[in-house]
């Protein structure tokens, strides 16, 4: 949904930043022609006593144009480890070889991580064409 028309249907009273800069995201992609859908990565997790439970983690944007697709996390700011460690969990337990990127919204240049992740700012993923194949 466009930012304006979010912003009167919600009648202003919420900013909340990382909301905001996701639908940036979102209509971008959808700009540039792709479908995209959220995704979700079952997972089996064990608790401190050994039981094993099973849940699952959000992808923010799974998405498809063609034969390509990316995976894409949202995030306004990784001030710490533990949001890190947050955004890259689903995007490591997808099993498959394409892309996975994290969007965030500071300056940043470009970081590809030991397991592929691509971190790029919101500024390179909006302003620059080929964002999604830095």
């Amino acid at each position: 949904m466009d930012l304006g028309l979010r912003n009167a249907r919600i009648n202003f009273r919420q900013s909340e930043r990382s909301h905001l800069m996701e639908n940036m995201v979102y209509n971008e992609l959808r700009i540039r022609g792709f479908n995209v859908d959220v995704g979700v990565v079952p997972v089996v997790l064990t608790d401190d006593n050994g039981r094993q439970q099973r849940a699952s983690l959000e992808v923010d944007f799974v998405c498809n144009l063609g034969s390509r697709r990316y995976y894409i996390q949202s995030a306004y700011r990784m001030e710490s480890d533990e949001k890190i460690r947050q955004e890259r969990a689903s995007l490591l337990k997808v099993n498959d070889s394409f892309k996975k990127i994290i969007v965030i919204g500071e300056e940043s240049p470009v970081i590809r991580d030991e397991a592929g992740i691509t971190t790029i700012s919101i500024f390179d993923f909006l302003l620059k064409d080929n964002s999604l194949e830095l």
